[in-house]
């Protein structure tokens, strides 16, 4: 087995009065990639910038293989005094590496390296970063959260450039498909420590979820233990003395462990305030279009967007699909065509970018507005420490100022702000953004159990397949086409092309030539899992709507109901009102996708 080109041991840290790192162990040899995974305020960061030798520990040793080179991608770059986006790159390179890598990798990633690195977007910004890091091809990459504001375009190519280095890689992420496509080997800081496996991201979860039910059983062995013993303590002291001192010594020892022990940290509760229930028709859009000068942003483009549907929205960064929102929800008008809002409609938006956040408010104040102890969620006042606990934030966090909070408090700040106004149409852009895998896995059932509808910007394949019903993706000048299905089922309509398309970067001598891709072909459609799974169970959900309207028929056609018993006739006439709305919308769906079953089986 190779020596390890870094290596942690017995790191210990601790901030305030709980051990941040308690004796942390971790090894990297040459070519290794290890996904990093943890908890928000874990520790991860923290971990990373020790063995970048950024940040000296309270305790322990790092060691790096003498002669060996290691870059560290931070969240948030620092660019220093540099001119120019080149001139920071080159900044990183040693006398002896390749020149031309910062100009190559800057046109890979979109970047002319003419870029004042101050005036640069989120997403410029980190390829910039990225460009920085991979330029000297180092021995080893330490990257935290490579793939923020990046497009889909630019998280492919970064795959494939990362896949193709012999680099060892040590990889903070929240993007699964991310994950799983590039590390062999996963370290999980849990509670100060680090458990790790020689396998990838792809079986984390479950051995994860293995662990914490094996520590479960002990836990509860512990208990019954102490049970049984204080049970002695109180009913069988008597006689041989020793014996006894020694068992009585034993308690102690088990209250002690028991005392000391850290569980696992909880689980945000997540939970959107939903308005009043909206019409069936959410959003009509005919023939939308919007241009910015000779630039056409959105070009003839129509959809109907009905309650309950999850439409996902992507693309390239600029592509406009902010733009394409603001159309859809009625933020902007367009230059032509029309859009038709449903009726009563309550909309709630999460903005990426966090820019509502007053950095110097505190974190109770950016909950309340300012104004007391108390929210109002769902229009009902609740105390703020409270609604803070829902989203795993500590009573103690009250008065932290917005501007110390990391990236996966500001993400769930935005959220808990978000989801406390009454809503039946939610538009998140971004949401995934410094969000650990478990509160992703929260805000995935809450957007399931979420009876409004949802429009999301995102750049997380997996996250686009566990939620949305359909997609929205740009064919370029203006054109975007709606896909059935998830991510991976808008691939599989559009062919290879589309992978290919988005995983090329166009360089910065393209642009100024003018050329662009061949077009995709002509998509070949397919029905996804959901199309399927609706064929299959909407005739049994009709014939049961049909039933449930039949039984409540029968009692509106008691002639003496109304003059008997008003509220039974409001509510029974409300039913059957919503009843024949849901068999009508559930027969459009299914007429739909029995003609598209059709028109694919034709083809």
């Amino acid at each position: 087995m190779a020596p390890p080109l870094i290596q942690l041991k017995d790191i210990k840290l601790t901030f305030g009065g709980t051990p941040l790192l308690s004796g942390v162990e971790l090894n990297v040899a040459p070519s290794e990639r290890v996904c990093l995974i943890g908890r928000n305020g874990s520790g991860k960061s923290t971990l990373l910038k020790i063995a970048a030798g950024i940040v000296e520990p309270d305790g322990g040793t790092r060691f790096l293989q003498p002669g060996a080179t290691v870059r560290y991608l931070p969240q948030e770059p620092d660019f220093g005094e540099h001119k120019t986006t080149l001139a920071y790159v080159e900044s990183g390179l040693a006398p002896g590496d390749d020149q031309h890598q910062a100009r190559y990798l800057l046109e890979q990633l979109g970047l002319t390296g003419d870029e004042n690195p101050h005036n640069l977007s989120g997403g410029e910004a980190r390829r910039a970063a990225l460009a920085y890091v991979l330029a000297p091809s180092p021995d080893i990459l330490l990257l935290d959260e490579p793939t923020n504001h990046l497009d889909l375009a630019t998280i492919e190519w970064l795959e494939q450039e990362l896949d193709s280095r012999r680099s060892a890689l040590v990889i903070i992420s929240h993007d699964r498909r991310f994950l799983t496509n590039l590390s062999r080997s996963t370290a999980w800081l849990d509670r100060g420590r680090i458990k790790q496996i020689d396998r990838g991201f792809a079986s984390f979860e479950a051995w994860r979820d293995e662990v914490l039910a094996e520590e479960e059983r002990d836990q509860h062995k512990l208990d019954r233990k102490i049970v049984d013993e204080e049970h002695w303590l109180r009913h069988g002291v008597s006689g041989r003395r020793k014996r006894n001192v020694k068992r009585l010594a034993n308690l102690h020892t088990l209250r002690d462990q028991r005392r000391n022990y850290r569980g696992t940290a909880g689980t945000a509760s997540l939970a959107a305030s939903e308005a009043e229930q909206s019409g069936k028709l959410v959003i009509e859009a005919k023939s939308v279009t919007k241009a910015y000068g000779e630039r056409k942003i959105v070009d003839n483009f129509s959809t109907r967007i009905q309650r309950g549907d999850r439409l996902g929205i992507i693309g390239p960064n600029g592509a406009g699909k902010t733009t394409l929102v603001n159309l859809l929800t009625g933020g902007m008008e367009p230059d032509s065509g029309t859009v038709r809002l449903g009726a009563n409609l309550e909309t709630a938006t999460l903005d990426q970018h966090r820019e509502s956040l007053d950095p110097k408010s505190t974190l109770a104040e950016a909950l309340t507005g300012g104004r007391g102890d108390q929210i109002m969620v769902g229009g009902k006042p609740k105390h703020v420490v409270g609604y803070m606990k829902d989203f795993l934030f500590a009573q103690e966090q009250r008065g932290t100022p917005v501007e110390v909070l990391s990236g996966g408090e500001r993400g769930r700040l935005m959220l808990a702000r978000a989801l406390a106004k009454p809503s039946n149409l939610l538009v998140l852009d971004e949401p995934t953004n410094d969000l650990d895998l478990e509160t992703l896995d929260v805000l995935e059932e809450m957007l399931g159990d979420y009876d409004g509808t949802v429009i999301l910007i995102s750049h997380d394949r997996d996250f686009l397949d566990r939620v949305v019903t359909s997609v929205i993706a740009p064919e370029g000048n203006g054109k975007w086409t709606e896909y059935a299905g998830g991510y991976s089922d808008m691939l599989t309509q559009r062919g290879a092309d589309l992978k290919r398309e988005t995983a090329k970067a166009t360089s910065a001598a393209e642009k100024k030539e003018g050329r662009s891709a061949a077009p995709a072909s002509a998509p070949k459609r397919k029905l996804s899992f959901n199309d399927k799974h609706a064929l299959e169970t909407l005739p049994k959900k009709m014939e049961a709507l049909q039933a449930g309207i039949a039984k409540l028929q029968r009692v509106l056609d008691d002639p003496n109901l109304y003059a008997k018993d008003r509220k039974k006739f409001d509510d029974t006439s409300a039913a059957i009102a919503k009843a024949h709305e849901e068999l009508s919308a559930a027969e459009e769906r299914w007429l739909e996708l029995e003609m598209l079953r059709e028109e694919i089986e034709q083809a």
